[in-house]
């Protein structure tokens, strides 16, 4: 019998697939699960995908590699995609499909397998990732072909065949969860006209919900890397963990966005990134106080791209590795230590520090110092503004004003 790997969530989608495709392809369904940090979420999974029908689950920790490899790279080089989303869904879909390619080898199956719909973006991310890593393999869409049409279809097509699953008619939400944030589309949020209700956050205190006196934390960074947490070392995976849980009880990193998906549609979602929302924010400060302006500024381009390549799931391609190499380089004065004030969902700075330091205070003081010439700024002045004077004489010579 011929062997078939699915990305495995254990969700309303994947958990009808397994049973979709043994009946309308005749496949042995293996279960791949990938650990990306969901965290409780993981437990029944096992129980579960083999009561759904799988011969099989991999139940795979790839938490480090998930932070050290995907998260950390995306962190460094600023990518924000249309300014608000911290792209927790869009990175983790290339390590998924890196790690269905190996199970498939390994198991010698002939195809893998998504429950991402034809609407949305995740399609695209798996795979161009199986593209990338394995094209003589199959992939399999089951939202592409099959006749159901909606989340409520899925509920009744799983109810038929005894098939546990966790969402109801009436709490319908689609929800994705990782070690780096909560996401939440679907519902009520269909609309963009309705508010949000912060009943459906996981992860996140409704700021005003917060505790009323303001928590600071103390991030250390080594070349642009998050290293330690108020003075503790700490690897990747651990102080992402305790900076979600600080964040968390602080109401940081509620997103509520429209935003624009690569199949053409606009769409409505929610996310809860709350440590990662507190790394960017200090990565941001500490590049401020280490970085020239001219580097600076090219590198807020790059990272718009950036985020393009990696909301696109275009991870595994030449110019991503080449944007890496480039935001590799300017990190490596981005040393130190940042300091935050957390209070009620906002941030604020509470102190920089770095060896690497550009700002020097002599020459920024508003008092007396020894070290800048204010006169020579008439001449700078004049030769940077030539360009307009030339200009304006022109103009007037001309009769254009």
């Amino acid at each position: 019998m011929p062997k078939v790997v699915l990305a495995y969530s254990g969700g309303l989608d994947t958990s009808i697939i397994i049973a979709w495709l043994k009946e309308n392809y005749g496949y042995d369904v293996i279960a791949l699960t990938a650990d990306l940090g969901q965290g409780e979420e993981l437990a029944p999974l096992e129980e579960k995908a083999i009561k759904s029908g799988a011969s099989k689950i991999y139940i795979e920790d790839l938490r480090k590699e998930f932070v050290e490899d995907y998260i950390f790279p995306t962190l460094k080089a600023g990518a924000i995609y249309e300014g608000k989303y911290l792209l927790g869904t869009s990175f983790a879909r290339p390590l998924i499909a890196k790690k269905l390619v190996e199970i498939a080898e390994k198991e010698g199956a002939v195809a893998v397998a998504h429950g991402a719909t034809g609407k949305g973006n995740d399609q695209v991310r798996f795979e161009l990732g199986v593209k990338a890593l394995a094209p003589h393999l199959k992939v399999i869409a089951p939202w592409r072909e099959w006749d159901i049409r909606s989340r409520e279809d899925a509920i009744d097509y799983a109810e038929a065949r005894g098939i546990p699953v966790p969402v109801t008619k009436k709490s319908i939400y689609s929800r994705d969860r990782n070690i780096w944030h909560i996401s939440h589309e679907g519902g009520e949020l269909e609309s963009p006209a309705n508010p949000a209700s912060y009943d459906m956050l996981v992860l996140t205190t409704p700021p005003e919900k917060a505790p009323d006196q303001p928590t600071y934390v103390e991030i250390g960074f080594e070349k642009g890397i998050p290293v330690s947490l108020n003075g503790e070392k700490m690897d990747g995976v651990s102080l992402l963990e305790k900076l979600n849980a600080i964040g968390g009880a602080n109401g940081i990193g509620i997103v509520d966005m429209v935003e624009n998906r690569l199949v053409g549609m606009k769409s409505r979602g929610v996310y809860e990134t709350p440590g990662g929302t507190i790394l960017v924010y200090a990565h941001h400060e500490l590049e401020l106080l280490t970085l020239d302006r001219a580097t600076m500024h090219y590198k807020e381009q790059v990272a718009l791209r950036y985020a393009e390549l990696v909301y696109d799931g275009v991870w595994f391609a030449p110019l991503r590795e080449a944007l890496d190499a480039f935001v590799d380089s300017t990190q490596r004065t981005v040393t130190g230590n940042v300091r935050l004030k957390l209070y009620k969902g906002n941030i604020m700075p509470a102190g920089v520090t770095s060896p690497y330091s550009l700002y020097d205070e002599e020459l920024s003081t508003f008092g007396r110092d020894e070290v800048y010439n204010q006169a020579d700024a008439a001449g700078f002045i004049n030769l940077f503004g030539l360009p307009l004077k030339v200009r304006a004489l022109m103009e007037k010579k001309a009769g254009l004003r």
